[in-house]
C-alpha cells in the first residue's frame, strides 16, 4: 500500500481512536435483480431533482424510462430531447391516462404536491417511488401512508440512506454493539447557496422556489434536514419524542421569510439527544451524520464511512483479518471490499467509496422490489413518521421553541 493510498483511506483522529473505512461488498455496490425483462416507469417532475432522477434510471438495466410529465412545456421539452423515443406529458393525470402499461412512477414533484400524484398512481395501479420529505403536512403523510398499505403495490420512499450500502454496512456494525452504550448524535448539512432560483417573473419566481414559501415549505429542518435525521431512525429504529429548534436569517437577506441557519436538538425517551445544524451561509465542515459511542463512533459522508474505536474497546476477531495502518499515533484499520486482489493490481483506491450516487442505489433498491415482489428500503409508513418528526422540527425552528412529538401519532402511520 502506497503512502498516498494510505493517506487518502486514513484520517487522523484524536484519542488514541482507530479509523476503519467502510466499503461494502461488490453485490450491494452493483445491484442487479437478475429479471429477465426491465420495469417500464414514468418520472413525474423534470425539475433539478427529476433530471437527476432521470439520469439515474438511464444507467439501470433492470428500468425502461418511457415517459416524463411536467406542467412546465420548457423543462419537459427538455427532458424529452435528452432522452431519444421519452414520451412527454403535461400532467401526470393525461400521463397515467395514455400510457396505462407503465408499471412504475416516480414523484419528482415539490413535497406539497406528491399527496395527489401518489394517490392517483396508487390508485391505478402502479407502483410509486416518492422523493421525501413525503409531504408537507401531517394529513398527506397519513393519507399517502394509508393508500400505500392498501393498494398491493411497491412503494418506495426516497430517504437515501435507508439503501446506500455503505449506510447498510455501517448499519451492521451499529447493530452488532460495536460502540456499546451510545453517547450522543450529531449531524450538520453546511453549504453556501442561496437555495434560489431566478425565475423570469414573479410568478414563475414564486413556482421555481417553492421552498422558501413558508405556507409549502418545511424549511431547511424538513427539505434537508428530514433526509439526515432518518439515517438516525434507520440505526435506532426508534423516533425522537421532542424536538428544540432555532433559527435566524444571517445571509441571505433578499425577502425570504425562512431561515438560512437553523440548529435543533432531539430527545429520545431514554434521555439520548441528537443534535442537528444546516446553514445556507457557510460551506464549512460540510455534510455527515455521526453516531457516538462507549467503544466507537461512526461517521457517515453519503459516499464513506469510517469507525473510530476507542483505545479501550476491545479487539473483535474480524480485525485480525483486516489490513493495518500506522497514520501519526492511532492505528487505521481499512474495510475494503476485495481489498487484497486490488492491491496487488495497483487499483486499490478503486474499492474507496460508492461507485454510485446515493440516489442510483435508492432508485435501484425500488427497482428491484418492483421486480422481485419485496418490500422497498424504506416504505411510505417510514418515510411518513421522518416525515411528522421534520414537520414538528420546522414548527420547533419557526417558533424558536421545544414541541413534543407524539409517539401515538408517529404509531398512527
Amino acid at each position: 500500500m502506497t503512502s498516498s493510498d494510505r493517506r487518502q483511506f486514513l484520517r487522523s483522529t484524536a484519542g488514541g481512536t482507530a479509523a476503519m473505512f467502510f466499503a461494502p461488498s461488490f453485490e450491494l455496490l452493483h445491484p442487479r435483480s437478475g429479471a429477465a425483462a426491465p420495469i417500464s416507469v414514468a418520472v413525474v417532475g423534470a425539475g433539478r431533482q427529476g433530471r437527476a432522477i432521470l439520469g439515474e434510471l438511464s444507467t439501470l438495466a433492470d428500468a425502461q424510462v418511457l415517459a416524463v410529465c411536467d406542467t412546465d412545456d420548457a423543462r419537459l421539452q427538455s427532458a424529452v430531447r435528452k432522452a431519444q423515443g421519452l414520451k412527454g406529458y403535461a400532467t401526470h393525470k393525461e400521463l397515467l391516462e395514455r400510457e396505462p402499461g407503465i408499471a412504475g412512477i416516480v414523484i419528482a414533484t415539490p413535497t406539497h404536491l406528491h399527496k395527489q400524484v401518489a394517490l392517483d398512481a396508487l390508485a391505478a395501479g402502479k407502483h410509486v417511488y416518492c422523493e421525501t420529505p413525503l409531504a408537507h403536512t401531517i394529513e398527506d403523510c397519513a393519507a399517502i401512508a394509508a393508500a400505500a398499505k392498501g393498494s398491493g403495490k411497491v412503494f418506495a420512499a426516497g430517504f437515501q440512506g435507508r439503501a446506500n450500502p455503505v449506510y447498510s454496512l455501517a448499519r451492521s456494525f451499529f447493530k452488532s454493539g460495536q460502540l456499546r452504550q451510545l453517547s450522543h448524535l450529531r449531524a450538520q448539512d453546511h453549504k453556501k447557496t442561496s437555495w434560489r432560483t431566478p425565475g423570469s417573473t414573479p410568478e414563475r419566481d414564486r413556482e421555481l422556489n417553492w421552498h422558501l414559501d413558508p405556507a409549502v415549505s418545511l424549511g431547511l429542518a424538513g427539505e434537508k434536514g428530514a433526509h439526515q435525521l432518518d439515517v438516525f431512525h434507520y440505526f435506532l429504529g426508534r423516533y425522537p419524542t421532542l424536538v428544540r429548534g432555532t433559527g435566524d436569517l444571517r445571509l441571505h437577506k433578499d425577502g425570504r421569510e425562512l431561515a438560512d441557519v437553523i440548529a435543533l436538538e432531539l430527545g429520545f425517551d431514554d434521555g439520548l439527544r441528537a443534535h442537528y445544524s444546516c446553514t445556507l451561509a457557510s460551506s464549512y465542515d460540510g455534510r455527515y451524520e455521526l453516531l457516538a459511542g462507549e467503544m466507537a463512533a461512526i461517521k457517515l459522508a453519503w459516499t464513506h464511512g469510517w469507525m473510530f474505536k476507542e483505545a479501550d474497546a476491545p479487539t473483535q476477531g474480524w480485525e485480525v483479518y483486516a489490513n493495518r495502518q500506522k497514520f501519526h499515533n492511532d492505528e487505521g484499520i481499512t474495510l475494503i471490499a476485495e481489498a487484497t486482489k486490488l492491491a496487488a493490481q495497483g487499483k486499490l483506491t478503486e474499492g474507496v467509496g460508492l461507485p454510485y450516487s446515493s440516489l442510483y442505489y435508492s432508485l435501484a433498491n425500488f427497482v428491484s422490489a418492483c421486480l422481485e415482489n419485496k418490500a422497498p428500503a424504506c416504505s411510505a409508513s417510514e418515510a411518513a413518521r421522518t416525515t411528522i418528526v421534520a414537520i414538528h422540527a420546522d414548527r420547533a425552528v419557526r417558533s424558536k421553541s421545544e414541541i413534543a412529538i407524539p409517539p401515538e401519532l408517529l404509531e398512527s402511520v
